[in-house]
């Protein structure tokens, strides 16, 4: 059963999301904060399924009508269609303008779509947590699952090019502009260990996006943020990518049963690594929970790895990041948690391998040391 809709707890999300994610994106900081203030906006969501009654889904309908071509003056607002104008004091009645004259498709949106960021910035930080998977495994084929997959991108992870901490590092000849990522801290991941060979590899998402369906590759470029054109960028090259090689997502209701069938039927030889970033969020209680289970089944009894990056609240066993100096930042504190569980003796043992910016701008890497 659907949780009921609380209207004061929405608006407190719309603040915090101000606060943590909108730090570089004035619009969106803006936006939030009105939302958050006006209940007829937030009751939009009302119409959206519980797990996605977000900031960033109301975000995104938005932005995907505005780059559908809606004319209208909230346009003017955004970059990503050539906007020029910086939030001000007309934008919230210009807002409450758009919603109620574009309100039938923004209902629409709201009602079936689904958040669907397939950051490509987070394979910085896959592939070194690869190859630490595979050195401390002593295997060098590995199986890429990529749960919640959405167009399937960070399946190209070994396609790709990356500045991690200064360091060149992956494809060098990839069309793909290369991925940079700033690494803080004393300990770096180690970028000369041998490089794992991926024999198998694939996506599989409720509601996966066709890389070939000019509406769904829209709506992905609507789940950006209107003022960051790198980014922009950077998705519609894997984008291009991602066509020319084919990498096979697949649609599935049930991803949690579909991992299992997939370990199943992979080769002896093959170490299976099932990957989930920023998925488990949108999962009800008891589905998480199923999941869980499932997972520590397949790591312990399958020999599977199951590499987690979610935010700090959703662990996947009993593992904790090192602690946070006592003046860090909201976004710092809402950074991904990127946690790998291995087979253990009797039970499957888990650990933080690294924390990051949720779109791999930056990372902070624990590597092989047991928190």
């Amino acid at each position: 059963m659907d949780e009921p809709f609380d209207a004061d707890r929405l608006a407190r999300f719309f603040v915090r999301f101000a606060d943590t994610e909108c730090v570089q994106e004035p619009l969106y900081d803006a936006l939030c904060r009105i939302a958050a203030a006006t209940p007829d906006v937030l009751e939009r969501l009302r119409a959206a399924p519980a797990a996605q009654r977000r900031p960033n889904l109301l975000l995104a309908a938005l932005h995907d009508l505005v780059l559908a071509g809606a004319t209208h003056p909230l346009a003017a607002y955004y970059p990503s269609v050539g906007g020029t104008r910086a939030p001000d004091a007309a934008l919230a009645a210009t807002l409450l303008d758009f919603c109620a004259r574009h309100d039938a498709p923004l209902q629409a949106h709201i009602a079936t779509r689904t958040t669907q960021t397939n950051e490509v910035g987070r394979c910085a930080v896959l592939w070194p947590a690869l190859q630490a998977i595979a050195a401390q495994a002593g295997r060098t084929r590995l199986a890429l699952l990529d749960l919640g997959c959405s167009a399937g991108l960070n399946l190209g992870v070994d396609a790709y090019a990356y500045d991690i901490g200064g360091a060149a590092f992956g494809d060098a000849a990839s069309p793909v502009p290369r991925i940079a990522c700033r690494v803080d801290g004393a300990a770096r991941p180690d970028l000369r260990a041998p490089v794992p060979a991926i024999v198998e590899r694939l996506g599989i998402d409720p509601a996966p996006i066709d890389a070939g369906d000019a509406d769904a590759v829209r709506w992905l470029r609507a789940c950006l943020w209107p003022h960051d054109a790198p980014r922009r960028a950077r998705l519609d090259a894997a984008l291009r990518l991602a066509l020319a090689r084919r990498w096979p997502v697949r649609r599935e209701a049930d991803c949690t049963e579909a991992a299992l069938r997939w370990v199943d039927a992979l080769p002896g030889d093959v170490l299976p690594v099932v990957f989930n970033s920023w998925v488990l969020t949108y999962f009800t209680p008891d589905a998480l929970e199923r999941h869980k289970q499932a997972m520590h089944t397949l790591v312990q009894h399958r020999g599977a790895a199951w590499l987690s990056a979610e935010e700090p609240r959703l662990r996947i066993g009993d593992e904790a990041a090192p602690p946070l100096p006592h003046d860090a930042d909201a976004q710092r504190r809402m950074a991904s948690h990127w946690a790998l569980m291995l087979p253990g003796a009797g039970a499957p043992t888990a650990r933080v391998i690294a924390r990051s910016h949720p779109h791999g701008k930056w990372l902070e890497w624990f590597g092989g040391d047991p928190r």
